[in-house]
């Protein structure tokens, strides 16, 4: 089940160079030639009007400007910034109803068979008991099966049929630039059933470049007592959960059981974290390989990922771009330093 990639178009720019400076408004180029881009979408519960938290006592009409944008700049800049896979860390909806699902579903319905996409499931996503039965709903497996980069799901457990089961946990395959690759979408404290089937699904799939996309890894490294640590507290991978409880796995649980154990792994995405908005964490796995842990939540404010891939350089370039205000960011209120927005990281890809 592989999808292919053609990538054939070519852009006259400098390769590598994903931005520049004009008139101090930072605009971003389109990808250089032998390049290609990943988009992560950040939690997207920026939910407003009728019954949402932001406007309990509003009667407007349910909206989400952020995830409109984001979804339609995706499409506007498929060819300009050569995307080939989009990923979203979870926290899709701020309150698990109906409504806000319908409208998930209207903006993910841009994407669907235009590019491979997954979806991770986050807290906001399911009860704390782990069920995501809403989510399922909305994107079951069999609203993938006839794509042939979608490469299955975690089929569940027939005593708990709302818990982790139909595309709560997936994998998609895809390739590009003479790259394959396979990325897991994994739930929220994902369980140790679901850590087992992921340990199956990367040993299967050992020959391809590995990445994971699970809604909570780095922030806080212990949980907050008060509200204040969530910023002052040390970060790194975390060490506590909010999912699935006494089943549930802490990330640094995932990482141990799991993540650590695979060569071919090299990048695991997260969210979850406002007020860590992004960080970045290199990690070595059992074998020696790098694996960069990155994390982008940027509160449904306006920005997204691209992670860009450059072969010829061997690196990635990961650019933060706001959706909104079509421009690339800087700095925000907990994340001042612009290294923790616009970066590179070494990863060899054999050219």
């Amino acid at each position: 089940m592989k999808f292919r990639i053609v990538l054939s178009y070519v852009f006259v720019v400098a390769a590598g160079a994903g931005f520049t400076l004009a008139n101090d408004t930072e605009r971003l180029r389109p990808a250089p030639d032998g390049s290609f881009s990943v988009v992560v979408i950040p939690d997207t519960q920026g939910y407003r009007g009728r019954g949402t938290k932001a406007e309990p006592d509003s009667g407007a009409a349910l909206t989400n400007p952020v995830f409109d944008n984001h979804t339609r700049w995706i499409v506007e800049n498929l060819d300009s910034q050569r995307i080939v896979f989009v990923s979203h860390v979870g926290d899709i909806v701020d309150k698990n109803n109906e409504e806000q699902w319908r409208l998930a579903r209207r903006h993910m319905d841009r994407l669907h068979g235009l590019v491979p996409y997954g979806i991770s499931v986050g807290n906001h996503d399911m009860t704390s008991g782990g069920d995501s039965s809403l989510f399922q709903k909305s994107f079951p497996a069999k609203r993938f099966d006839s794509f042939d980069w979608y490469g299955g799901t975690f089929p569940g457990n027939s005593e708990r049929p709302n818990v982790s089961s139909d595309n709560a946990n997936s994998y998609q395959l895809f390739s590009a630039e003479g790259l394959d690759f396979v990325w897991l979408h994994l739930e929220c404290n994902a369980p140790d059933d679901v850590l087992a089937w992921a340990d199956d699904v990367l040993t299967r799939h050992a020959d391809r470049r590995a990445a994971v996309t699970t809604h909570m890894d780095l922030g806080p490294i212990e949980k907050p007592q008060e509200a204040s640590e969530y910023v002052t507290g040390p970060k790194g991978r975390m060490r506590w959960g909010k999912i699935h409880g006494e089943r549930g796995n802490s990330p640094q649980q995932m990482w141990d059981k799991c993540f650590r154990k695979h060569e071919n792994l090299f990048m695991i995405c997260s969210g979850d974290q406002s007020r860590t908005t992004a960080y970045s964490l290199p990690c070595q796995g059992d074998h020696g390989n790098t694996v960069h842990a990155l994390l982008s939540d940027y509160t449904s404010s306006g920005p997204l990922r691209l992670v860009r891939f450059l072969p010829v350089e061997n690196e990635i370039e990961v650019i933060t771009f706001d959706t909104s205000k079509r421009r690339l960011v800087q700095e925000t209120p907990y994340a001042p330093d612009p290294a923790r927005h616009q970066f590179r990281i070494g990863y060899r890809m054999g050219r």
